[in-house]
């Protein structure tokens, strides 16, 4: 057999470089659309020390480590694969954000952009070992009924499939799939206008692969005994119903169908539900890891299939949620990533095994990335920047109002006694999560020991050597949410009074866009009894193109009496999250 050589492929004793396989745990950071008879029964049966009921997953994080995370627990279960990554050099990951109407483009993050350099950085090459890696742990995942589909175009389809070839076998590749979308696309200069896609199908095993055979309009012209769907329409021509033929003629999505939702690769549920019916059946789990505008997740959703869905792009995640909402009658899921496990792997990768050492490696790390100079001798003060004190919070908890207090109290020992002594009473606390509701209440207990304390968010992108390299690291400082509660007895309704966004996190463009507070707002949602687990989407709203104006109040009546803590979670339009924490006593 005929083997295609890249480089990087084998390392110097001849041996394939195979994929990452550290299988990190999943943190679940949001339940959305579970009742509160489900919470109550997923919290008996934990507390019961018996598995919970299944829950479809929406995942943020990286496929280098997000695919060996799932194959440690759906290994030979998945039932079905779609994915469409990246095939196109000029693939970016920017997308479009709405304001009352009006449009800009937010262009893509550092971590999205290292994504396609890791893909393409080195041409070809790159990316077909990182299709190989991928391949390995798809082929992996699946179940003996199990199907894969491939979402590419002519460019490497070629290679891929060969790639494809050597992993699943010559003889469990099914079809070559044409996607014929007849709309979009320029004119060529050189050559035919193209107007299709390519899907490569594969199984796992020939002999049990799931198949539904799936049926077509077959357009008939008695005189020449063939058929043209451009010639006649339903209205006018005769058609019988055939098995599908693998040229699917299914209109590319244009701008002003319900459907779309302004994600720049977004396919038509059509193309997918032909896929999905034609290779599961109800019940079967399937996974789309480059979910992109959440079309996989959707189609299974609406099929009554199990699903799993992730994307490296946090602003993929958040479409893919409020599509999932907007379903009827969508089953519980839950919203997760790898958080601090992603994190503790790369510091001790980055800066050793040794407590003290990985420790002061990392702030100092951390500092240089927000160009702020190293200090010594203070256990919650580690640097300077502009005549204000730098805390680095850790890479394994989220920063707590206990933290500000010890701060604080660090700040006034020490302000103005000795070398490096803080001079301006002023601190930035940087931090990779934020307990909820921190920026307020923090903000009260410095304002209370006198200091101006500010608090920043450490971005996901130092992670990554090429991205700092480039100087790609940006800091963001947490939004301030302001939110109004009124009781009635057991009747309890919220209202948003305020959001504010740093004015240095925006485009000037997009600011001067802005005529009220509210328009900052992407999505909102409540839980109504917030236990200290996982945020619970218990409500929410979100704009729709059918209805542009955002709710801005929310109300609840609650069965039983007791104490409440309701958290209320805003996410912006820049994809960013904000908490804020209240709490009732409900007679």
């Amino acid at each position: 057999m005929t083997e295609l050589i890249w480089e990087g492929k084998y390392d110097k004793d001849g041996r394939k470089v195979g994929p990452l396989r550290v299988a990190l745990p999943f943190q679940t950071v949001e339940t959305a659309n579970e009742s509160v008879k489900d919470r109550q029964r997923t919290l008996d049966l934990f507390a019961g020390g018996r598995p919970s009921e299944w829950r479809n997953r929406l995942i943020w994080g990286d496929k280098k480590y997000v695919l060996p995370a799932v194959l440690a627990e759906f290994a030979g279960k998945v039932d079905l694969i779609y994915i469409d990554p990246p095939f196109a050099t000029g693939q970016n990951f920017s997308f479009t954000v709405q304001i009352d109407g009006e449009e800009f483009v937010k262009e893509p993050s550092a971590i999205e952009v290292k994504a396609y350099r890791d893909t393409w950085g080195k041409g070809l090459d790159s990316y077909f070992q990182w299709t190989y890696e991928t391949a390995v742990f798809l082929y992996e995942l699946l179940s003996e009924k199990g199907s894969l589909y491939v979402h590419l175009d002519y460019r490497v389809v070629g290679p891929v499939r060969m790639i494809l070839d050597s992993i699943f076998g010559v003889q469990n590749l099914i079809n070559e799939i044409i996607w014929y979308y007849k709309t979009g696309g320029m004119p060529e200069l050189l050559g035919f206008g193209r107007k299709h896609d390519n899907i490569l199908f594969y199984v796992k095993n020939r002999d049990r692969a799931t198949w539904n055979p799936q049926k077509e309009k077959s357009y008939l012209m008695h005189k020449y005994g063939f058929s043209n769907i451009e010639i006649y329409s339903d209205q006018g021509g005769q058609y019988t119903l055939v098995n599908s033929r693998d040229v699917f003629d299914i209109p590319a999505l244009r701008g002003n169908q319900p459907e779309t939702v302004s994600y720049p690769t977004q396919k038509p549920e059509a193309l997918v539900e032909r896929l999905v019916r034609a290779s599961s059946n109800e019940g079967d789990l399937v996974m789309d890891c480059f979910v992109g505008s959440g079309t996989t997740a959707v189609v299974a959703e609406r099929l009554k299939r199990r699903w799993i869905a992730a994307d490296l792009s946090r602003f993929s995640t958040e479409t893919t949620r409020k599509r999932l909402l907007a379903v009827p009658h969508v089953t519980p899921f839950v919203v997760q990533n790898l958080g601090k496990y992603e994190r503790q792997l790369w510091q001790a990768a980055e800066f050793g095994e040794e407590a003290l050492g990985k420790t002061l490696a990392y702030r100092r790390f951390i500092l240089g990335l927000y160009k702020s100079k190293p200090i010594e001798g203070y256990a919650w003060l580690h640097g300077l920047k502009d005549g204000r004190m730098v805390h680095v919070a850790t890479v394994d908890a989220p920063v707590t109002v206990g933290d500000v207090k010890q701060i604080a109290a660090e700040f006034q020992r020490v302000l103005g006694a000795g070398k490096n002594a803080p001079m301006t009473r002023a601190v930035d606390v940087l931090g990779w999560d934020f307990a909820f509701e921190l920026n307020e209440v923090a903000r009260q207990t410095a304002g209370r020991a006198g200091l101006d304390m500010r608090f920043w968010r450490i971005p996901r992108e130092v992670l990554d050597k090429r991205a700092v390299e480039q100087g790609d690291v940006r800091f963001f400082e947490l939004a301030a949410l302001d939110v109004d509660i009124k009781q009635k007895a057991k009747e309890v309704v919220l209202r948003l009074r305020d959001f504010v966004i740093p004015a240095d996190d925006v485009p000037q463009d997009v600011q001067q866009s802005v005529k009220d507070w509210s328009q900052w707002i992407d999505y909102w949602a409540i839980d109504w009894d917030h236990r200290g687990d996982a945020f619970h989407n218990e409500w929410q709203a979100f704009r729709t193109k059918a209805e542009p104006k955002l709710p801005k109040s929310a109300e609840h009546v609650y069965e039983t009496a007791g104490n409440y803590q309701i958290v209320v979670k805003v996410i912006d339009i820049l994809g960013n999250d904000t908490t804020k924490t209240l709490k009732v006593k409900v007679p």
